[in-house]
């Protein structure tokens, strides 16, 4: 089994059925990227068990598509370090301001969620906290740390921010031996400023190859959203970069706004695109694709991890 601990946090909408509700700009919504409730027995156990735990989900407060099927089979994301993000990014529902100071008993909140759950695979995440010193890069520590003390066979997934202008931070997240260090580049060079204005894109690149430097074992990965305005060339040039920066893992999905206030919607992508892509990125030298207008960063992690292994132990 396996579950995404994610630290996006935000705390709206309490709802995530609703999440994908309001009026937006752009296209219609085609028939392939339309779901339905979630109302498994499965979704509402997992989400008492959130409950109970005190705990926030990425899954509820961003709205993500994959909620029923993920929850159903007890495969929340979870986030941890607050519900306030020091950013605005134009893509992103998360709230934004000055957060509260992190919860110093959340680590041990995590392992203990992981550990009744009974995962396998468990993912971290969490907003950007320029506010702190180190990013929270101990928090992401100290919460790896605690699920290792609680579970010690369950394999773990960090997807953290950028650490801009945070020295040491990185190399104290990977000290901590994570499984797979996961960072989003999230779109196209040329749209970092309207998107993703906080951010610098080879800023981004130079953590993931980083990463490789500071422990070659480890295993990273990087995601990119579509539908955003990009070109395929630029697509493609990304793929490159992330090559170039020994990435192991892409995982490539579709854009959707999650309010008119944020960025349009400039393009619904057909699965087939999404199937060619994922060709061309295999073709490039990655280990692992999950390419799809539903796939997430932490969507089906578990499964894909083990692929990814496998396909590294068939390489040697």
């Amino acid at each position: 089994m396996a579950v995404v601990l994610d630290l996006i946090s935000n705390p709206r909408p309490r709802h995530p059925e609703k999440a994908h509700r309001p009026d937006r700009a752009g296209p219609p919504k085609p028939d392939w990227i339309r779901v339905k409730a979630p109302v498994s027995p499965g979704y509402f156990a997992t989400r008492a068990i959130v409950r109970e735990n005190g705990l926030h989900t990425v899954c509820e407060e961003a709205g993500c598509p994959n909620i029923g099927e993920c929850w159903e089979k007890k495969h929340a994301t979870f986030m941890i370090l607050g519900d306030t993000c020091t950013r605005a990014c134009a893509f992103c529902n998360v709230k934004t301001g000055l957060p509260a100071a992190p919860d110093a008993h959340e680590p041990e909140h995590v392992a203990r969620a992981t550990a009744r759950l009974g995962l396998a695979h468990v993912v971290v995440t969490s907003v950007d906290r320029d506010d702190l010193p180190d990013g929270g890069a101990r928090h992401f520590a100290d919460t790896i740390r605690a699920i290792r003390a609680h579970c010690p066979t369950t394999t773990i997934e960090v997807l953290t921010p950028d650490f801009l202008r945070k020295d040491g931070a990185l190399e104290t997240v990977v000290a901590a031996r994570p499984d797979v260090f996961n960072h989003n580049l999230e779109t196209v060079p040329s749209l970092y400023l309207t998107v993703r204005p906080g951010a610098r894109y080879f800023h981004s690149l130079r953590l993931l190859q980083r990463v490789k430097e500071l422990d070659p074992a480890m295993f990273t990965k990087s995601g990119l959203m579509v539908g955003l305005g990009e070109e395929r060339n630029e697509i493609l040039q990304v793929m490159d970069d992330l090559r170039s920066a020994d990435v192991d893992f892409l995982t490539i999905g579709q854009y959707l706004q999650p309010t008119r206030k944020h960025h349009e919607v400039k393009r619904f992508v057909p699965p087939d695109e999404f199937e060619a892509l994922k060709k061309i990125a295999y073709a490039k030298g990655f280990l692992m694709v999950a390419s799809s207008p539903f796939t997430r960063s932490s969507h089906h992690a578990g499964e894909d991890f083990a692929r990814l292994r496998a396909a590294r132990d068939r390489r040697r």
